[in-house]
């Protein structure tokens, strides 16, 4: 994965991560949802990463 790539999920995540905690104080709606947000997020970084991964890897072997 690229450094650009791997920053732009970094930063999603913190700032969906950062939504969630000034959410707390205001609606537990939010804090479900920014939550949720940041979660998928991340979890969208590993498996664009382990795709990218697949992809180099059968370039390499030829297939």
């Amino acid at each position: 994965m690229s450094k650009t790539l791997s920053m732009f999920f970094a930063v999603l995540s913190i700032l969906f991560m950062s939504a969630t905690a000034i959410s707390i104080s205001y609606n537990g709606w939010f804090v479900l949802l920014f939550g949720m947000l940041s979660l998928f997020s991340m979890g969208a970084g590993f498996i664009v990463k382990a795709k990218l991964r697949r992809k180099a890897e059968k370039a390499r072997n030829g297939e």
